[in-house]
Formats: C-alpha cells, structure tokens, sequence
C-alpha cells in the first residue's frame, strides 16, 4: 500500500472513531494523518494547498467546538477527496 492509500485508510479509521464517541483516541491519531497530509501535500500545485488550508481550519474549528461528527465527516469526505484528487 502506497502512502496515499495508507493517509486515505487514515482519515476514514480516525473519522470512525470520532463517529463512535472515541474522541481522544481519534484525536490522537488525526495528529498523526495531518502531519501525513501536509507531507503529501507539500508538492501539490497551489490552488490545492490552499484548499487545503481552508479544510484544516474547518476541521479545527470542528475540533475547538466539540463537533465530532462534522469533524468526522470533513475527514472523511473533503480531506479524502482533497488527496485523491490530487493523486499525490
């Protein structure tokens, strides 16, 4: 499995846990698959680095409120998209 396809499994697992109320586990592990998404990142072109900026500061915004299935769900849905999209 490429890193890619590991970063994706990543956020869908982190994004089940927050679903299921695991919120400190989950929040452990989203450490973890941001700094991998940053990595993957880094040499994609600029419209997609700022994208995803704007996704990470929804999802910390998320994070700050307490809002885990909206966490869970730009996890999920905008982050995956945001990397398969790109295909880094």
């Amino acid at each position: 499995m490429n890193a890619l396809s590991q970063c994706v499994n990543e956020c869908r697992q982190c994004a089940g846990l927050f679903r299921l109320g695991r919120d400190v586990e989950a929040a452990l592990n989203m450490v973890d698959v941001f700094d991998e998404a940053q990595r993957l990142l880094l040499t994609a072109p600029q419209d997609v680095q700022l994208k995803w900026t704007q996704v990470l500061i929804q999802m910390l915004a998320c994070q700050e409120r307490q809002d885990w299935l909206g966490l869970a769900d730009f996890m999920e849905y905008e982050l995956v998209d945001l990397l398969e999209g790109d295909q880094v």
